[in-house]
């Protein structure tokens, strides 16, 4: 099954996410800000990323943008987390290089079928 990384700051969301995602068969990794996440996405090279916007440090816009520019990972699909839900917020995350953006409190079958279509998607590319 995918790996997923998992880039978010509150704890209670996080594992939120974390128990959702190994029930629905996804193998985890957390990190909780962006330096962290960059470092876990060089390192594990992840299937996925779920990438906070509002971290502490590097934001997760900022975070997306040195990822998507390093070679070793800007092919990973970002999904953009957060609780901003207005339509600049959307174009922002997408012109950081985020391949989808969600809101939260996320509802997690709308979020699944993003990380789905995002999984699928890179497998085929």
């Amino acid at each position: 099954m995918a790996k997923i990384l998992i880039v978010e700051d509150n704890e209670m969301n996080r594992d939120v996410l974390v128990r959702r995602l190994t029930r629905r068969g996804f193998e985890v990794l957390v990190a909780v800000d962006g330096m962290e996440g960059m470092s876990a996405a060089e390192r594990e090279k992840p299937d996925l990323i779920l990438m906070d916007v509002g971290l502490p440090g590097i934001d997760g816009l900022e975070a997306t943008r040195r990822l998507k520019a390093a070679e070793g990972t800007r092919a990973i699909p970002v999904i953009a987390l957060t609780a901003h839900a207005m339509s600049d917020d959307r174009a922002k995350a997408l012109d950081a290089g985020c391949d989808d953006y969600d809101t939260k409190p996320v509802d997690l079958p709308r979020l699944l079928g993003k990380v789905d279509a995002l999984l699928a998607r890179s497998k085929v590319s």
